[in-house]
């Protein structure tokens, strides 16, 4: 018989008729009520089991995390909590699950910290939590997908391997195939890269931004949506080792086009997954207002997590400069009362406080800044003319959510060729290097711009998860590549 997915039978109530279910066991309570889970909904299906049809040896081995298949009628459920249930007429044990190796394992039906789930993170996939964490993750990635593909952008698959440091960062993994043993010398003892793979020092690409350009620059709008690398030795809980990157690039776009595509493309996103995921979130928020409770107020989200979604859908963002986010700053009380941890000054980071108290106390509503001081952004931001002041700023945005602060950074990219060599020099990158980059500023340069979108940030904003490895299903992070 043709199995059924556990979702199709809840959410069609297939009265009378005889379906074939496949899954794990969550539970199996007084011997007769069976609860699976197939990973297709956040819900299970209750199986009833009448232990006079079925031989003891096979009921004991209906334990928790057992792979079943279950074949019954679809009857209306007597009991609450669920519309329907199936009466069992057959089960077939498919994976055993020892209960002695279960007690050992996150399989067993009791709450589990997220860090003790990280820890068995080939098994956290059957937890309700994760499944409703991988469930949005897919449809926010389809949601990017859908996005471009409808507003004809083409998707660009950049380099994995790469001679170029995007950031000018210089934290890279470095890809080798020397022997590290017996690493080759140049005559001045220097690391003889001319014997490697490639023939010069590679990477791993923390960007895929500078090649998106390059395509950009032929067919009109791209994107990127692929794997990026930091070696940063970062233990926060905002950081990965490795993480996914989305980067649309569009030609002839300025900076106020690159803002109304960031605003469009996140409120999108948002908005597919309050369509599409409306069980997992309301799931997701129910544990996280559970998991608030037992926090002090000023430790709290202002807003619980379905809140904060409509919050973005809703609400227009707000646009200001850098420079007059600094003066909203300075004249906020909690600056006056000396309640920011951080200082508050012209040419210094915004800190997340400082960028919450934009979005959630002063606009109430998301914010994109714009226009940041030159020195603290990427040689790639177009140079602006000096504010009368005589500071240097760029074109940049950033676009500043509640709760997490910032969540996307993009520029207007440097199409003159004069003063991207200036840029070049001014952060210490050799212009050898970079020749292919440069050359697109010789043939036909023109205005483009774009921006960068961490996935995972995305990913945890919709979810509400407080931890970035908790967002990616094999978190990599400094000493942690377990599975």
């Amino acid at each position: 018989m043709r199995r059924t997915r556990i979702a199709e039978v809840l959410s069609t109530e297939r009265i009378g008729q005889t379906v074939n279910v496949k899954g794990w066991v969550r539970f199996f309570r007084q011997g007769r009520f069976l609860l699976l889970n197939d990973g297709s909904t956040i819900h299970n299906v209750q199986a009833v089991v009448d232990q006079e049809h079925f031989d003891e040896a096979r009921i004991r081995k209906l334990t928790t995390g057992a792979a079943v298949s279950v074949t019954g009628e679809v009857v209306a459920s007597a009991g609450t909590g669920q519309v329907v249930e199936i009466f069992v007429s057959d089960v077939t044990i498919l994976g055993e699950a020892q209960p002695s190796e279960v007690q050992k394992t996150i399989l067993q039906p009791k709450t589990h910290t997220l860090e003790t789930l990280r820890e068995q993170a080939h098994l956290r996939f059957r937890t309700s939590t994760f499944g409703a964490v991988f469930r949005i993750r897919h449809a926010l990635a389809f949601a990017v997908h859908q996005y471009f593909n409808d507003r004809g952008y083409f998707n660009i698959h950049t380099p994995i391997v790469t001679a170029a440091d995007a950031e000018g960062a210089g934290e890279m993994f470095q890809v080798t195939t020397l022997p590290l043993d017996r690493l080759p010398r140049t005559p001045d003892g220097l690391i003889d890269y001319g014997e490697d793979f490639f023939a010069r020092k590679t990477s791993l690409t923390v960007s895929g931004q500078l090649e998106a350009e390059l395509a950009a620059l032929a067919l009109g709008q791209v994107y990127t949506f692929g794997p990026t690398f930091r070696a940063e030795n970062s233990n926060t809980s905002r950081h990965l080792a490795e993480f996914w990157m989305i980067e649309p690039e569009v030609a002839f776009n300025d900076l106020q086009d690159n803002m109304d595509l960031g605003e469009d493309f996140l409120r999108y996103c948002v908005r597919y997954a309050t369509v599409h995921c409306a069980d997992d979130l309301n799931f997701l928020h129910q544990r996280e207002v559970k998991a608030e409770a037992q926090l002090l107020k000023d430790q709290r989200n202002e807003m619980p997590l379905l809140e904060r979604l409509a919050f973005v859908i809703d609400n227009e963002f707000a646009r200001l400069t850098y420079t007059e986010a600094i003066d909203v700053l300075r004249d906020s009380r909690p600056y006056k009362k000396g309640r920011f941890t951080y200082p508050v000054e012209w040419g210094t980071d915004l800190q997340s406080e400082h960028e919450r108290y934009l979005v959630e106390k002063h606009f109430k509503k998301p914010v994109i800044l714009v226009d940041y001081p030159a020195e603290t952004k990427a040689f790639y931001m177009r140079l602006n003319q000096p504010d009368d002041q005589g500071r240097e700023t760029v074109a940049a945005m950033d676009i500043l959510f509640p709760g997490v602060g910032e969540i996307m950074g993009g520029s207007q990219r440097e199409e003159r060729l004069d003063v991207l060599r200036q840029r070049c020099d001014a952060f210490d990158i050799p212009a050898e290097e970079m020749w292919w980059y440069l050359d697109t500023r010789r043939f036909g340069t023109a205005v483009h711009s774009g921006f960068g979108l961490g996935f995972e940030r995305l990913v945890m904003f919709v979810t509400g998860m407080g931890n970035i490895r908790d967002v990616i299903p094999f978190p990599r992070a400094p000493k942690s590549a377990d599975f």
